[in-house]
């Protein structure tokens, strides 16, 4: 008898705090009012000094496969994988932080959709912009799939 008691009061805590719940939380979310300014949050990326070459590639053959948008991850592991080994550390921190710049903004400038998001100057006339429009450009109409890992 005790055990059904307990459950029995279990389930009316439950349904009482739902109830709770709905009924203060309705008037809120219909009075709640969009925001009027826009936020915009950047995350700055993590310093690395010291990090060898070898590791610099590693991360950025990475990073360049496993971006979050399939079209941005077609093109630079790709790129990735036919110029990484034969960069300069210097090519090497340019494209790292082409890396930090958001998925569809290096899409975009990539494809030259300047109506959509036009490309910053920064980038535009950056040899690393230039060789990987050239990449995507030469391609043709062949078909692109990631790279194989090894």
């Amino acid at each position: 008898m005790s055990l059904l008691r307990t459950s029995f009061a279990r389930q009316l805590r439950t349904a009482n705090s739902a109830r709770l719940f709905t009924t203060a939380a309705t008037p809120l979310l219909q009075s709640a009012k969009p925001p009027t300014s826009k936020i915009e949050l950047k995350i700055e990326p993590l310093p690395r000094p010291g990090e060898k070459i070898e590791t610099k590639r590693a991360r950025l053959l990475y990073q360049s496969r496993k971006r979050g948008i399939l079209e941005t991850d077609l093109l630079l592991s790709k790129f990735a994988q036919l110029y990484l080994a034969e960069m300069t550390m210097e090519e090497l921190e340019e494209y790292d932080k082409l890396l930090d710049e958001q998925d569809w903004d290096i899409y975009y400038w990539i494809t030259k959709n300047d109506d959509i998001k036009p490309c910053p100057e920064r980038w535009n006339n950056s040899p690393l912009m230039k060789k990987i429009r050239e990449m995507v450009e030469t391609k043709g109409n062949e078909c692109t799939r990631m790279p194989d890992l090894y």
